[in-house]
């Protein structure tokens, strides 16, 4: 089963939470006519790992963490697969970060890296958007990666027991081109170990999302890319760059 959020109401905003009479959950085969998707879940926080990939974070001039990295993205900077991304006057330098995403579907606090996939509800891919010249100018992250639109997520979460996470692979593509390409097993730190990580010092709720980081191969959007995440038996997420309204 693909599991999927939706609406029927076309002026909802797509990081309304589920306690909104207008969402509906779903699966993504069977969706009704009409229906608007949603990112796949609602989560109160959503967690980044920044640098868990060794080539990508040697393209970006810094050494190799000795542990996870961690920053958080609002969850009004969610979009769903399809939606566009809003390239912000602000910055004159976008890039894209194809990830996994991790879904959690049980309250975890203070867990172990063993038990830890009893806390996973599935996965989806993510593309953690980044205004490269702001998050280096600034000098943290907050800005530079929290932008309305700046976190695309889906279509679809797949049950955790319906994913072979063994040989999964994270590729990007811009406009057809493959950009990034490589396994999950070259990250740093594995799902397990960021879910102990993290909620030793933050409870992480059902729904909240962890974008486990990028691997080498990031580079810049323009208006009208058109960016693709995709995840072999988790999903392809597609959107467009348009820029900001100027009026």
């Amino acid at each position: 089963m693909k599991i999927a959020r939706y609406t029927m109401n076309p002026s909802i905003p797509p990081w309304t939470g589920d306690h909104h009479p207008d969402v509906r959950h779903g699966d993504y085969s069977d969706l009704p006519a009409g229906a608007r998707l949603l990112p796949p879940c609602s989560p109160a926080k959503i967690v980044c790992v920044g640098r868990n990939y060794s080539e990508h974070a040697k393209e970006m001039g810094v050494d190799v963490p000795s542990e996870p990295t961690i920053f958080l993205k609002p969850p009004t900077s969610l979009i769903a697969a399809g939606d566009a991304i809003v390239y912000p006057r602000l910055t004159q330098r976008l890039d894209y970060e194809g990830e996994l995403g991790v879904v959690i579907g049980a309250l975890a606090r203070k867990v172990k890296s063993a038990d830890a996939e009893a806390y996973i509800l599935g996965y989806t891919p993510v593309n953690d958007v980044t205004a490269r010249d702001l998050q280096r100018k600034d000098g943290q992250w907050t800005r530079g990666k929290g932008f309305d639109t700046f976190c695309p997520v889906g279509p679809y979460i797949v049950p955790r027991a319906e994913v072979n996470t063994t040989g999964l692979r994270v590729r990007t593509f811009l406009g057809g081109e493959k950009k990034q390409d490589a396994a999950i097993s070259e990250m740093i730190f594995s799902v397990n170990d960021i879910i102990e990580y993290v909620s030793a010092f933050m409870t992480l709720e059902p729904g909240d999302l962890i974008a486990t980081g990028t691997p080498s191969g990031v580079g810049p959007l323009a208006v009208g890319s058109q960016v693709r995440v995709e995840i072999e038996g988790v999903g392809a997420l597609e959107n467009t760059v348009i820029a900001e309204d100027r009026a």
